[in-house]
Order: structure tokens, then sequence, then C-alpha cells
């Protein structure tokens, strides 16, 4: 199975975009709604150790992206979320495009995202962005061995198919809004149908 050819093989800056309303809104989250939804979050994956999610939408299976549905939460953040993930897609110029996952992530003070690749079928066409609503100088983003830093408010498209991996050496948490997004007018892979039928 092969993935989408129009995904970057590294990482791809989009330009920065305006996160002020929403860094705002999830600056003000209460612990206790990061434990509850970390607590029933569908994305659960060895590799992503102690990092905690608060999933806005998620696949309904990990063989197929085209299907997804809103969590809870969702139509409440949507205003907030949704003009940043419009900005930060501008550059890819698609008519009509889908967000099949969005979710935060909270990556800890001294935590680690192991080296791995995101295998299921469903993340190998959409394109990875991420928008960085809280970090510091030492949370390293690893595209194989090569180390990026990705700076507060500027979207960047990653390389979820090569070996990648995440540290934050520094005393401060890491928040990222993640999201996936593809072209609605782009033909599905020849192997759709096979990753579909076996999952």
């Amino acid at each position: 199975m092969y993935p989408n050819p129009r995904k970057t093989q590294s990482i791809r800056r989009l330009g920065p975009v305006d996160i002020s309303a929403l860094r705002a809104a999830v600056a003000a989250i209460p612990e206790s709604l990061w434990d509850a939804e970390n607590a029933g979050k569908p994305n659960r994956f060895e590799a992503l150790d102690s990092t905690r999610h608060i999933v806005f939408r998620f696949v309904d299976g990990v063989d197929d992206w085209r299907r997804s549905h809103d969590r809870p939460l969702w139509p409440e953040w949507h205003p907030l979320i949704d003009p940043v993930l419009e900005a930060a897609v501008a550059p890819y110029g698609y008519a009509r495009g889908a967000f099949p996952r969005v979710m935060l992530a909270r990556m800890r003070s001294g935590g680690v995202i192991r080296p791995h690749r995101d295998a299921n079928p469903a993340a190998k066409w959409p394109h990875k962005i991420h928008v960085p609503l809280e970090t510091n100088d030492a949370v390293t983003f690893f595209t194989g061995d090569t180390g990026h830093h990705l700076p507060i408010g500027e979207a960047v498209e990653v390389d979820n198919m090569g070996v990648h991996s995440v540290t934050n050496a520094g005393a401060t948490d890491r928040v990222h809004l993640i999201f996936e997004y593809y072209d609605l007018d782009q033909s599905d892979p020849e192997w759709i149908g096979t990753a579909t039928a076996l999952g």
C-alpha cells in the first residue's frame, strides 16, 4: 500500500496562521478535561508514550480515511479551530478538502515520542499537519535523524510515513493542534478496496 505521492517526505512549512483565539482557549482548558478526554481517546498507540490528547474528529476505522466522525467536543470547538485549519491548508489549493482527524496533543516536559511510522492504512493518504500552540526551544521533531524546531503559530506538514520521533527536553509542555487533510477530488488509490476489505 503506497502512500499518497503528494505527501511530504520530510517537512513542508506551510506558513504562519493566526492562532490567537484558539491558543487562549486551549490555555484555559482545565486539567480535569484533559484527563477525561485522554482517558476516552480512540488513538491509543504505544509510541505516543504519555502524550495526552483531546480528539475532536476521528476516522471510523484505521483502514479508511474517507469515513470519519465528529466527537462530542467538536461542535463547541469548531468555530475556534476551523479558521486555523482553513488558513493552514490554503497553500495546497484544493477546491474540496476534508479533515478526517483533528486533535490537540499535549506532550509533557521531559516527554518522548519514540521513533515510529504511522502504519495504519488510514494514515497513508491524508497530509499530516501540526500547528504548535505552545512549545519551547528544547522541543525537537525528528524525521529520521534530522531534527526540526516547529515554532508557535506555523503550520507544518510532517512525513508520517517515514520514521519520526519527538523529544521535549524543555521545562514546559508542548501543545500542538494536529490534523489530517486530503483532496476530495483526488482519485483514491487502487489499494483502498483491498485495505477496507481486510480491515
